[in-house]
């Protein structure tokens, strides 16, 4: 606060001479104030980020855990991931960066001397305004191009997942579980995963009567193959024998075989890589048509959220130091809470028809331009003039 004041005291000062730089001291004020919101932000942008992308990875940690995915591809579907959840953060924390950096700034009466120094409230909301903007910029990179490239890759990565060997998850040498119950072990796998050899798989299956029975099943090799007519998955196993036994009885089948297939998974449906969420901003401009008009207008929203934010949390800002600096910390969530709902359901009106595209969703982001216009006026009549 030293630097400020003293540089307000300056400027603040009448006729200056020849050698003095008041375009300094006004941007000592600048970047004062830029590093105070950008930190707040970046350190509410952070905590947030970790818990979405936190409860995430849990859900694909455990996802690999099943089998359903290997673990070595976490990173990367992480990694795609993190511009769509950018997309969402950057607005809520700039928002809440403002409103705590500024709360901070009307508890330390820094506000005050500033105002008194002679930077005034639009100058500070101009200020303001270009950090937003910086802002606005990335989250726009993110809405209109990472996040929908992000999407499609992830989806396309699960998508090849389904299509390879469910074994491409096991580890040689080791017992694992192998999908449906099964336990299975092989003693090594070619050198693109597609095939294994001297395959060990033990399973439970129900008999004709329904009482459950061991079934063991070995064999040289084994490989992954899709029917075609039924997408339905088989492990093919070759030249085995497949046993049926239960821990106590002495007595066993033995079927031995050439040749034996093992269902691993039925027809699953195929994700539309062609949809709305999953399509690049220049083919959803080609396309037109209800869902691209909802999905390009969702993206388009984002970074207009940002300086529309900036002007309602300026007057929420205001605390009075008895107050404290959360004050209006739970109003001013809730405010952003039934923007971005309302913008939800005006995404899903509009892919549904029943809300026309031409209409959309800039009378919401029009009122809550004309109430954070309201807001500031207010605030201005009610103290932010000296």
């Amino acid at each position: 606060m030293g630097r400020v004041v003293e540089g307000c005291t300056r400027f603040a000062k009448g006729p200056r001479g020849p050698g003095s730089r008041p375009g300094r001291r006004r941007l000592i004020v600048f970047r004062y104030l830029t590093r105070e919101i950008l930190a707040t932000m970046a350190a509410v942008a952070g905590v947030l980020l970790l818990v979405i992308m936190g409860s995430r990875f849990i859900r694909y940690f455990g996802d690999a855990a099943q089998g359903d995915i290997p673990a070595s591809i976490l990173g990367t579907l992480m990694l795609y991931h993190l511009p769509g959840f950018m997309e969402l953060v950057l607005p809520l924390s700039f928002f809440l960066g403002i409103l705590l950096a500024f709360g901070q700034l009307y508890l330390n009466s820094e506000i005050t001397v500033l105002v008194a120094c002679g930077i005034s409230p639009n100058r500070l909301l101009r200020v303001t305004l270009w950090p937003a903007l910086l802002v606005a910029l990335l989250v726009a990179l993110c809405s209109l191009w990472l996040t929908p490239n992000g999407a499609r890759h992830n989806e396309m990565v699960l998508e090849e997942q389904k299509s390879r060997l469910d074994f491409s998850v096991l580890q040689p040498g080791r017992f694992q579980e192998f999908g449906s119950g099964r336990t299975a072990y092989t003693e090594s796998l070619n050198d693109d995963r597609s095939r294994m050899e001297s395959v060990f798989i033990s399973e439970r299956q129900p008999r004709s009567d329904g009482t459950p029975e061991t079934v063991v099943t070995r064999a040289d090799g084994g490989y992954q193959t899709v029917d075609d007519d039924t997408g339905s998955r088989f492990l093919v196993l070759t030249d085995g024998e497949r046993y049926s036994v239960e821990p106590g009885n002495h007595v066993a089948e033995r079927v031995q075989f050439d040749t034996y297939a093992v269902r691993l998974s039925q027809a699953s449906e195929r994700v539309d890589l062609q949809a709305a969420e999953l399509t690049s901003t220049p083919q959803l401009l080609e396309r037109g048509g209800s869902e691209a008009w909802a999905n390009l207008q969702w993206r388009l929203s984002m970074p207009l959220m940002v300086p529309i934010l900036t002007l309602l949390a300026l007057p929420l800002s205001r605390v009075n130091p008895r107050q404290g600096r959360f004050a209006k910390l739970l109003p001013a969530i809730f405010l952003h809470i039934s923007y971005l709902s309302l913008l939800l359901a005006a995404q899903d009106a509009i892919a549904r028809g029943s809300l026309a595209p031409t209409i959309g969703m800039w009378p919401i982001h029009l009122g809550y331009l004309l109430l954070g216009v309201w807001m500031t006026r207010r605030d201005q009549r009610r103290g932010g003039r000296t």
